[in-house]
């Protein structure tokens, strides 16, 4: 293919760049050969100039197509090269959030720092048992792989994990290693998987810390190899270490950490049992304060320190041990803290009595002076003599680091021997997987000889790997049998020889460290010397001759020489090795026992682990040669052997490899440096796998997927019936070049960049035949929409012209109107001119005329008044001139008379003196006085009269002189009245100006007043009005308050309502939680349980012991399983404790208040049994005691009989009195407790109602057993007296004499009154205690009532709180109420049940006492009485004699009848030939015999022995579905045969008469059905199973990966993991077979006669099952991830809902349990763009958790390039619309959870007695009755 195909407009290729390492860019114009410059449009909009390599020529790296881009395997690629694979990586690090991806056989995994879910428990049992290809790449894809090869090939395998510190290599060892812990478990019973993950915190304490790269990088180098058995389960573990880090004990780095168990034992210093180490803070020692950071963000180092401490005891390492290395590690620490002062150049001494050194030497156990004397000096030995020469403070120093080192490091070998031995398993290891965490490939600034060993193994490590790559790819090619050639891959094998040949540099190092002189220089030189100029792979710096360099196959490597060595030798002092043996301490010796001993790389195998240093102590005298030269071993060449040794353990097994990636060197979370990653690359091998593959054949398809993806690029007569040839017919057409392509056997190999040739004529096909289709399409759209067009204008056209015709006349119509209208407005105007007009006239004629008729009245009225003036004035003037003339007469007259009065005065002065003047004056005083009292004598007429009468009267004899007396007296009084009255006047004169006076003041004081008045008024009435606007204000607030109020209460009311919902919602399901958990317990008890009976079995066969008979179980043991013990008084409790304790003590985690609440009923009951049986014995001696007393007095019948009548009836009574009492507490509790709790539906209500009901039932079945007692007692007196007692007289006198003669009167009186007493003093007794109990009663009603007040009170103090407050007041308080409310019920119900029983044993004595009574008189009566007095026969009416359908066997032919019946009972012909549910019919028809015949023993041996006898057949056939479907249905048969014909009435509501004939009448058997029942709950959970592990197979393949709508899925080329394909072949599995077996299932279950409810239960089980696998695998493949594959999985599922309706099954809750994967479906369809789509997503999946919705649109990737990804953008804006939603963070759904189950009562309407027992059962020996 010419690269002007490929290299065209529009192409996009990757051009290096310096800062992005690889940039993407765009052909502007196609490439013709011989161009020397490429025009490129880079993504950022820039263009450029790309210039080729003029000697090269080499054009730049083409890009692959989107569509490939993502893929979880790079060898898919289709353009394989450096720039594809960081780009695919990147993509799928950055935008998907995916860590692993595969690149060939390595698995690469990027380090994410951050926590992600997807290793828990779930995720493991998703890989568990899946293909490597068939889900996306993990490190648990590894793992399974590993083990799935170990099984199947019989071959050891090996995980390598490598990488860069910090890049996550020991977590991804953790994982793996969890993976095999997980999946295949332990052979025994120690744990040793638990002990093998708990080696890992141990090895982290001692062997990482924290560097600038990583807060947990580990130090050393590990290979754990974990044994397993033939079973291939764990059986052990062993442990290698290689090049332990040792100098950071003494140094670190800046911003780098010591080892963290130092930090450990520093933040657990304050522990008691530390208190000895005298610890502080880890700043204050040398060894762990250099680095400046001695803490870790987000770890505490005392939790770890518990973390560590815990796995040593895990591991067997007891406390003294522990403390023992803690003593060591803190005496490391002291031991760093200790100084030396110099006393000149040669020698240094320790401060006298110095604190750190006195720590050190307690804590170790040796003496003081001798450490401190061999600190600061050294033993020199020569041949003859010894010296002891001191030596420089800097040499003491460096001693002291290395003493610290050494102890260190054999500390660590010591830890990790005693790792070993606790992970060691005695049980022959079958093979073993190894997982090797090792440090990758290391460069620094400057590198020492740790870097050089560790690249060193990374050069062994790369050459075994690409031996292993280019031996796969050969195995390949040959299996396909295609011709292949040798393939150019880089061989290191000169590097390795360079370091580790002869007279390389180990060899020329080791040389060295053994000439007395030499010296890091001298090496160097030889090294220049040897290898210069004469190896390529050497190389000498050039402004350095300390150093060299060696081009490994990752980079180029410069080491500094300086300290080579000093590090090669590792050396420490001989005499300070023989202080620390000398020790007291007795573990310290024991850490340097190995020095004694010659180490060899054998012996280090032996051991489990390699050593890591090597201690040369110059010895005083000569040793043996042979352990001297092994004792001179160096570290490189430890190292080399070590190395040597794994390397051939890698090359004995198979390899798995897993690379880890640090993605940056900030440790930020998900942040990708192109840079870093391409180095690592580099290093690991991982590009180096890409070009081997790209070298050969990289893309292969099989045939079947090359045509499904091809198809369009073949003609109709191309395809043939064979698809090979087709698809060779094909090629040949498509590529010319036939090396670009191979035909093997079942697969066509291309090399690279093939795929993506015929991607693109893949998608030009597509796009010419979309164009095609959209030139059609748009035509007939363009077509449709032009004839719409002209439709719609004909349309509007004609509403137009319709339109316009109608406006004109319209127009014409206004026009008339508008002409109309003027006419008659003009008429309107002109006339109302005219009517203005004549208005106006009359007006001013009216005004006119009013003006003339006014003036001409003002005329007649002015001169009318001057007539009447001039009237006026001459009468004044007349009458002033008459006044005039009368003034002046009347002053004349004066005048006059005036003279007159004057001449009169004259004269009465002088005719004063004489006494006729008096009497003249007296008569006109007289008159005057008489006219002044006028007025007064008119008010006094009646007194004048009389006076005038007595004046005349005493005017007759008086003289005239008496009366001129009285009239001067009575003129004297009047003259002092007229005085006092002037005087009075006067006074009434001031008094009046004085109230005039006041009542000034008071006007003004009443003005004042009216003023204040008037503005109080204002005031008050502004105040009023105020008052009003604020009480109108007030009101509406009042208002609004009150609608607040009111809208509140509707809200609390609704809120309350949808709380009340939910809290029954979550009752609801924690009801179903107890259920499940409680099944859950049922299933773990039978796990035990048959654990229990094989290894009883085991230890039978071990013991060989033959049992005579046959082998049953305990039966006692066996229907006690569920830890329910019998109350029937005849169990024997005893014997069933001991055997129930031991699985209840393997079910504590489980749950252990479900254990300890059965186990408190089991005692309560234990107790409960042995006071009945008190009782009972009680009872049988009172017994005893009357009929010791009857056989000493002869039998009184009568008495007796009246004993048992008023026994009768006190009984009757008493239950009737009991009776009203429970219905009189019902009614209280119906309507006085509290709604919440009594209202109907209720779970308080309904318990006690349901106990309430029991007993009023229990009471009903006494009064029945009184009445029948009645109807014996009357039958005994019918039969007691003779036919004709009262009417014969004769014989009565004759019986009345025979009792004279014998006495037997004085014998029946007395037996009488001992009768009455005894009466007397039962009917008190019981008088009293049921007073007591009714007592019991009424205190319950009160208490009941002060409840019902209580909560009253409670509903008002919560209205008064907040919503949110009073809402959980209540909700707590509710609980509270509820639990105790429980529990007084439940206690209640006990003392009830006691009660019952005690009344049903009662009745037994009565019955038992009535029979022998009837015994006793028939022999009392003698055959002759018989004879002579013949007795009326008497029917006792006995249920038992006229009822029918009941089976009656032998005891002796029970295990006959199970045998026959259980054991060897085929499902397949009972389910085919007989009625369903059979065996169940006839099990319960023995049973009811047994019950007829009153046996208990019989009763409980044969519900034992078929309860056993199901469960061995589950046991022995379990796998089985039928079978498993046949004793799940009859043991539910036989559960509602036992609730149905048990005589409680509400089992009886559908009951016949006859059915109900049928019921048990001796035995309540409630208890054992609680055990069947719990036995219906196992049977079901293991049909579960069954079903589970047959759909297993089938779900993926039939529900993801097989298309039932074919050509809608692309098949996307795949790399070196190949998936299963979606073809249907002949073993694949597709929808069809999972329908096959549903209706398999489906089919079976009705066969059987399980009842509907259960079928429905079962189906939703298996449908759940179906969604959370399919969901779950869909979560995991990113391949599953497209639109056309939610199409399918959408069509499925439809399937699958038609199925249900078919079978009826809609209701059954199983469509429901498909929603999370129908909601995926249409996630993975709908649009996810827009914000709109978006909220429309999250609307939608309210099933799917966010973790769920996230993973999908990750995972979601176009299988054609027509589709779109999702953005990272559309992602994030997911999660915030989600960060709200409460979910579980679980990623995958729980394929393992098992719903609840119930067994709702199903009543069969098959009567007994017509049940037949066919031949073939082979129960000839049981009969009917």
């Amino acid at each position: 293919m010419a690269a002007s195909e490929l290299y065209t407009k529009f192409a996009r290729v990757w051009i290096p760049d310096p800062e992005e390492v690889w940039k993407s860019a765009e052909l502007l114009k196609d490439y013709k050969p011989g161009d020397k410059v490429l025009l490129l449009h880079l993504e950022e909009g820039k263009d450029l100039e790309y210039r080729l390599d003029p000697k090269t020529k080499e054009l730049p790296h083409l890009r692959n197509p989107d569509i490939l881009v993502g893929e979880n395997d790079l060898t898919a690629l289709s353009y394989l090269h450096e720039p594809a694979v960081l780009h695919n990586l990147r993509v799928r690090f950055i935008d998907s959030k995916l860590i692993y991806t595969y690149c060939g056989i390595v698995l690469v995994a990027i380090n994410p720092y951050e926590q992600l879910p997807i290793y828990g428990e779930d995720i493991i049992n998703a890989y568990s048992g899946q293909n490597m290809g068939d889900m996306d790449p993990h490190i648990f894809a590894v793992a399974e792989e590993a083990y799935k090869q170990m099984a199947r090939d019989e071959r050891n395998q090996s995980i390598i994990v490598s990488g860069e510190s910090g890049a996550g290599k020991t977590v991804s060892a953790k994982y793996a290693m969890r993976y095999f812990a997980t999946v295949s478990g332990s052979a025994s019973e120690a744990n040793v998987e638990e002990k093998v993950l708990a080696s890992n915190p141990i090895m982290e304490s001692i062997g990482n810390a924290k560097t600038t790269r990583n807060d947990n990088s580990s130090r050393f180098g590990k290979y754990i190899e974990i044994g397993f058995d033939k079973r291939y389960r764990i059986i052990g573990a062993n442990m290698r270490t290689y090049l332990l880090e040792k100098s950071r004990v003494v140094f670190q780095a800046e911003e780098e950490r010591n080892y963290h168990i130092f930090y450990q034992l520093c933040a657990s210093a304050k522990l008691p049992e530390f208190k000895m180490l005298r610890l502080g803070n880890a700043d204050s020692f040398h060894y762990t304060k250099q680095g400046g950071s001695p803490m870790i963000e987000g770890v505490d180092d005392a939790k770890e320190m518990a973390h560590t401490r815990q796995a040593c005891t895990l591991l067997g390492i007891s406390e003294s041990y522990q403390m023992g290395i803690f003593r060591i590690l803190a005496g490391i620490l002291h031991l760093g803290n200790v100084g030396f002062a110099s006393r000149d150049s040669d020698s240094c001494t320790i401060p006298p009595k110095h604190e750190p050194l006195i720590t050190f030497c307690d804590l170790m156990g040796v003496d003081y002076e001798e450490m401190c004397h061999w600190l600061c000096h050294r033993k020199l030995a020569t041949a003859t003599e010894t010296y002891i020469k001191p030596i420089s403070k800097l040499q003491a120093t460096n001693a002291r680091d290395a003493l610290a080192k050494h102890i260190y490091a054999k500390l660590f070998s010591w830890i990790v021997d005693h790792v070993n031995q606790a992970l060691h398993s005695a049980v022959k290891q079958h093979s073993f997987i190894g997982v090797l965490d090792i440090y990758g490939f290391e460069t620094f600034e400057i590198n020492s000889f740790e870097q050089f060993c560790i690249n060193y193994a990374n050069e062994k490590l790369q050459q075994q790997f690409n031996m292993h790559v280019f031996k796969l790819e050969q195995e390949e090619y040959m299996k396909e049998q295609i011709p292949w050639t040798l393939i150019d891959f880089y061989d290191n094998q000169p590097c390795i020889n360079l370091i580790e040949s002869k007279l390389g540099i180990l060899d020329l190092l080791d040389e060295e460290c053994k000439m007395p002189k030499g010296t890091d220089d001298t090496w160097a030189q030889k090294l220049y010397n040897t290898h210069l100029n004469k190896c390529a792979l050497f190389e000498k710096p050039r402004m350095s001759n300390k150093a060299f360099i060696i081009k490994h196959f990752a980079d180029k490597v410069e080491y500094q020489c300086e300290g080579f060595l000093e590090k090669n030798k590792d050396t420490v002092f001989e005499e300070q090795i023989n202080v620390l043996k000398s020790s007291k301490f007795k573990m310290l010796p024991e850490l340097f026992q190995d020095d004694e001993k010659a180490i060899s790389p054998t012996s280090a195998t032996s051991s489990g682990r390699t050593p890591l240093t090597r201690v040369p102590v110059k010895p005083t005298k000569g040793r043996p040669g042979q352990m001297a030269k092994e004792h001179k071993k160096t570290v490189g060449h430890q190292f080399r052997n070590s190395l040597h040794l794994l390397m051939e353990t890698l090359n004995a097994t198979t390899p798995h490899y897993v690379r880890c990636i640090k993605p940056n060197d900030f440790k930020f979370p998900f942040t990708f440096d192109e840079k870093r990653a391409v180095q690592q690359l580099r290093a690991c091998g991982v590009l180096e796998t890409i070009r081997i593959s790209a070298a050969g054949f990289p893309s292969r398809w099989t045939y079947q997927e090359f045509f499904s993806r091809y198809r369009v690029l073949m003609k109709q007569k191309d395809v043939l019936g064979d698809r090979k040839q087709t698809c060779k017919n094909v090629l040949e057409k498509l590529i010319l070049d036939k090396d670009k392509y191979q035909f093997g056997k079942t697969k066509i190999f291309f090399r690279a960049g093939q795929v993506a040739y015929l991607e693109k004529l893949r998608a030009d096909k597509l796009r010419a035949a979309c164009i095609r289709i959209q030139k059609t399409i748009r035509g007939w759209l363009l077509r449709k929409k032009y004839l719409c067009m002209q439709r719609a204008a004909i349309t509007v056209q004609r509403y137009v012209r319709g339109y316009q015709a109608r406006c004109y006349a319209k127009f014409l119509r206004r026009t008339k109107a508008a002409t109309t209208i003027q006419k008659y407005w003009r008429m309107y105007v002109v006339r109302r001119k005219y009517k203005i007009r004549r208005a106006a006239t009359i007006v001013l004629q009216s005004y006119l005329r009013g003006y003339l008729a006014r003036n001409r009245y003002r005329k007649i009225l002015r001169e009318h008044k001057a007539v009447i003036i001039q009237k006026r004035v001459r009468g004044w003037l007349a009458r002033t001139h008459y006044k005039r003339t009368m003034q002046a007469i009347i002053y004349l007259q004066c005048c006059f008379r005036r003279m007159m009065a004057k001449r009169e005065l004259k004269k009465l002065k002088i005719e004063a003196r004489s006494v006729e003047r008096y009497k003249k004056l007296h008569i006109g005083m007289e008159n005057k006085i008489m006219q002044l009292q006028r007025k007064v004598d008119e008010q006094n007429k009646d007194y004048k009269c009389l006076m005038e009468k007595l004046t005349n009267l005493e005017g007759v004899y008086n003289s005239e002189t008496e009366k001129l007396r009285n009239d001067v007296e009575r003129l004297q009084l009047s003259e002092e009245e007229a005085k006092v009255a002037t005087g009075r006047v006067l006074s009434l004169q001031e008094e009046i100006a004085k109230l005039r006076k006041d009542l000034e003041q008071t006007r003004s004081e009443k003005k004042s007043i009216e003023e204040r008045a008037d503005k109080y008024k204002q005031e008050t009435e502004q105040l009023v009005s105020t008052l009003k606007e604020e009480n109108t204000l007030l009101k509406q607030e009042k208002e609004t308050l009150n609608h607040l109020i009111v809208e509140q209460a509707k809200e609390m009311t609704e809120t309350m309502e949808r709380k009340l919902v939910e809290e029954t919602k979550q009752l609801e399901l924690d009801l179903n939680d107890e259920r499940l958990r409680y099944q859950n317990l049922l299933n773990e008890f039978s796990r035990l349980e048959e654990r229990y009976d094989d290894l009883k079995e085991e230890m039978t066969l071990m013991l060989n012991v033959p049992k005579p008979g046959h082998k049953r179980t305990d039966s006692t043991h066996s229907s006690n399983e569920s830890e329910y013990t019998f109350s029937s008084e005849f169990a024997e409790t005893e014997d069933i404790a001991p055997r129930t304790e031991e699985p209840s003590e393997k079910k504590v985690p489980l749950d252990m208040s479900l254990f300890l609440k059965l186990q408190k009923r089991v005692t309560e009951l234990e107790q409960e049994k042995q006071i009945m049986q008190d009782e009972l014995d009680r009872k049988e001696e009172q017994m005893f005691r009357s009929k010791a007393k009857e056989e000493e007095r002869p039998p009184i019948r009568g008495a007796e009989l009246e004993y048992e009548s008023l026994k009768r009836q006190e009984l009757e009574s008493e239950n009737k009195k009991l009776k009203n009492e429970l219905n009189e507490l019902r009614k209280a509790l119906s309507e006085k407790s509290a709604p919440e709790v009594t209202a109907p539906g209720a779970p308080a209500y309904r318990v006690l109602m349901e106990q309430l009901t029991s007993v009023s039932e229990e009471l009903d079945v006494r009064k029945e057993e009184v009445l029948i007692l009645r109807s014996q007692l009357v039958s005994q007196k019918e039969a007691i007296q003779p036919k004709n007692t009262m009417t014969d007289s004769t014989i009565l006198l004759e019986d009345v004499q025979k009792m004279k003669d014998k006495g037997e009167i004085a014998q029946a009186y007395i037996g009488l009154k001992e009768t009455n007493r005894l009466l007397e003093s039962q009917l008190q007794s019981q008088k009293r205690s049921h007073e007591n109990e009714a007592e019991a009663l009424r205190g319950e009603i009160q208490s009941l009532k002060e409840e019902n007040n209580r909560q009253q009170q409670l509903l008002a103090q919560n209205l008064q709180l907040p919503p949110e407050a009073r809402i959980e007041a209540s909700l707590q308080h509710e609980i509270t109420r509820l639990t105790n409310e429980n529990l007084d019920l439940m206690e209640q119900l006990e003392k009830q049940d006691k009660t019952v029983r005690k009344l049903k044993k009662q009745l037994k004595v009565f019955a038992k006492k009535i029979g022998e009574l009837e015994v006793g008189q028939m022999e009392n009566i003698s055959p002759g009485q018989i004879i002579d007095e013949p007795i009326r026969p008497v029917n006792i009416p006995r249920k038992e004699k006229d009822f029918q359908g009941m089976l009656e066997y032998k005891r002796e032919d029970e295990q006959k009848l199970v045998k026959n019946l259980i054991l060897e009972l085929k499902p397949r012909g009972v389910a085919v030939n007989l009625i369903p549910g059979l065996p169940a019919y006839i099990l319960f028809m023995c049973v009811r015999h047994a019950d007829y015949l009153n046996d208990d023993q019989k009763v409980r041996s044969l519900l034992t022995s078929t309860i056993n006898s199901i469960k061995k057949v589950l046991k022995k056939r379990g796998d089985d579905f039928e079978t498993v479907s046949f004793w799940l249905s009859n043991t539910c048969r036989f559960l509602h045969c036992l609730k149905q014909y048990s005589g409680e009435e509400g089992f009886m509501k559908h009951n016949t008469s006859r059915q109900n004939e049928h019921c048990l009448t001796n035995f309540d058997l409630a208890e054992y059905r609680q055990v069947l029942s719990d036995l219906a709950i196992q049977i079901y959970q293991q049909l579960v199973r069954v079903l589970e592990n047959i759909l297993q197979p089938m779900i993926v393949s039939g529900m993801l990966e097989h298309e039932t709508i074919q050509g809608v899925s692309g098949v996307k080329p795949t790399g070196l993991r190949k998936r299963t394909s979606s073809i249907a072949d002949e073993g694949t599995y597709t929808l069809d077979s999972i329908l096959r077996q549903l209706n398999s299932f489906h089919s079976v279950m009705c066969q059987h006669g399980m009842d509907p409810e259960l079928i429905k239960q079962v189906v939703k089980q298996m449908f759940y099952i179906v969604g959370a696998i399919t969901l779950n695998n869909l979560l995991l493949r990113k391949d599953m991830c497209s639109w056309s594959k939610g199409m399918q999985i959408r069509y499925n599922v439809s399937q699958l809902e038609e199925w249900l309706r078919d079978k009826n099954l809609m209701n059954s809750g199983a469509k429901e349990t498909l929603e999370p994967l129908i909601q995926a479906a249409q996630l993975l369809q709908v649009k996810k763009k827009t914000d709109d789509d978006a909220e429309a997503i999250c609307s939608m999946c309210n099933a799917l958790t966010t973790a769920q919705i996230v993973k999908v649109l990750n995972l979601y990737t176009p299988v054609n390039e027509f589709e779109e990804r999702v953005s990272v953008s559309f992602i994030r804006t997911i999660q915030m619309r989600l960060r709200d939603r409460k979910d579980s963070p679980q990623l995958l759904m729980d394929a393992k959870h098992i719903f609840p189950v119930t067994f709702p009562f199903n009543p069969s309407s098959l009567a007994l007695e017509t049940i037949q027992i066919p031949a073939s059962l082979g129960l000839g020996f049981i009969a009917r009755v």
